[in-house]
C-alpha cells in the first residue's frame, strides 16, 4: 500500500471530523475518539447525560461516511424479535411483517444505536452481541450479513429502576466507552442556548457533507492501517506492563488515595481488550501521520479502551467511573514510558 493512498484517506478523516466538529461543537475529544473506532472497526459504548448530542453526533458521523442508520430505545418491554422485525394490522384487516431495525438496511447497514440499553432485558443484550461479534442474523430461513455495522450504546446513568446492568463479559465486547459531556466554555453553553442553529438537530445534520467517506471501503482500510503501523519491542513491553498493571496494580507501586488497590480489582483487562487498545492506538498513531505506535498513542485511547474492561470488587463498584479514572491515571504516571 503507498504512503500517498494512506495519506489520501487520512486526508478524509480529517476532512470528517472538521464536518463533525463544525455542527456538534465542544466534543472535539470524542469526535476524535469515535473516528478512532470507526477505523479501528470496533463497537463503542457512550456516556452521557440526556441530551447533549449523542444522536445527532452519530447521525453526522453516518452521514459523513454513508450507508444506513437505524436506532432503538432500550424499553423493559423489548423483546429479541423487536430488533429483528415487527407485525401491524394492514388497511386489509390482515397481520403483516416489516423488517425490524436490524435487518431495514441490509447490508448498508452502517450505524446501529441502541439507545439507554440496560433498559432493556439480558435476552435483547444477547442477540445483540452475537450479532456483534458475528456480523450476521439468521431470520426468515435466510442468513442476513452486516459486514459494516457498527454498534454505538448508550446507557442511562441516572436512573436504576427497571435497568439490568451489562455484565462485564458484555462490556467487554466494545472496545471504547467514550464520555460524552456538556461543553463547559461559556461561550460555546450560551451558543448552545440561543443559537437557533443548533435547535434543529435535522437541519444541522444536513450541513455535513455527504459521503466524504465510502462505508463499505472501511473494512480494507482498516486491514491496511493495522498492518502499516508498527511497534517497536521496547513499545510492546510497555503495553505489556500496562496491561499486568489492570491486573495486579499493586506490584508495579500503583496507589488510589484511601483503597487498598490489592481488592479492588477483581479481573484486570482481557486479551480482547488489550487487541482492541493496541488497534485504536495504531490508528491514532495513523491519524497524526506517524508510522509507529508512541507511548502518546496508547495514553490516548488507554482510559477509553480499558476502564469499562475492569471488575471491581462489590464494595467499590458503585464508585467504578471515578475510581478506573484515578487508577489508569496513576498507571500511566507510575510505570515508565519509552
Amino acid at each position: 500500500m503507498s504512503d500517498k493512498q494512506l495519506g489520501d484517506w487520512r486526508k478524509q478523516a480529517l476532512e470528517l471530523e472538521t464536518e463533525i466538529n463544525r455542527v456538534v461543537v465542544g466534543q472535539q475529544r470524542p469526535v476524535r475518539l469515535i473516528t478512532t473506532a470507526i477505523f479501528s472497526r470496533g463497537h463503542v459504548l457512550l456516556e452521557g447525560d440526556v441530551g447533549v448530542g449523542k444522536t445527532t453526533l452519530l447521525r453526522a458521523f453516518t452521514r459523513g461516511i454513508g450507508g444506513g442508520y437505524e436506532r432503538i430505545e432500550g424499553t423493559i418491554d423489548l423483546m429479541p424479535n423487536d430488533l429483528v422485525y415487527h407485525t401491524y394490522l394492514g388497511e386489509d384487516g390482515r397481520p403483516h411483517v416489516d423488517a425490524g431495525p436490524l435487518l431495514r438496511c441490509g447490508e448498508n447497514l452502517a450505524v446501529f444505536f441502541f439507545n439507554e440499553i440496560n433498559r432493556a432485558r439480558p435476552q435483547v443484550h444477547s442477540l445483540l452481541l452475537r450479532v456483534m461479534a458475528e456480523r450476521t442474523l439468521s431470520a426468515f430461513n435466510t442468513e442476513h450479513h452486516f459486514p459494516h455495522m457498527m454498534v454505538f450504546a448508550d446507557r442511562n446513568q441516572v436512573e436504576k429502576e427497571e435497568t439490568f446492568e451489562i455484565p462485564s463479559a458484555a462490556r467487554d465486547r466494545f472496545m471504547m466507552e467514550i464520555p460524552i459531556v456538556v461543553p463547559s466554555e461559556a461561550a460555546l453553553m450560551e451558543s448552545l442556548m440561543f443559537d437557533t442553529r443548533f435547535h434543529n438537530a435535522d437541519k444541522l445534520v444536513e450541513e455535513v457533507k455527504p459521503d466524504i467517506l465510502h462505508f463499505d471501503k472501511l473494512n480494507h482500510i482498516a486491514t491496511v492501517l493495522q498492518d502499516s503501523v508498527q511497534a517497536s519491542p521496547k513499545l510492546r513491553q510497555y503495553a505489556l506492563d500496562l496491561w499486568r498493571a489492570t491486573r495486579t496494580p499493586q506490584q508495579f507501586g500503583i496507589k488510589v488515595e484511601g483503597i487498598d488497590v490489592s481488592r479492588m480489582i477483581l479481573a484486570g483487562a482481557s486479551p480482547r481488550g488489550m487487541s482492541m487498545m493496541l488497534r485504536a492506538a495504531r490508528v491514532n498513531a495513523w491519524l497524526n501521520n506517524r508510522e509507529a505506535i508512541l507511548p502518546e498513542d496508547i495514553h490516548a485511547v488507554y482510559h477509553e479502551t480499558v476502564a469499562h474492561r475492569l471488575v471491581f470488587s462489590p464494595v467499590y463498584e458503585l464508585r467504578r467511573t471515578e475510581l478506573a479514572r484515578e487508577l489508569l491515571n496513576n498507571t500511566i504516571n507510575t510505570i515508565a514510558a519509552p
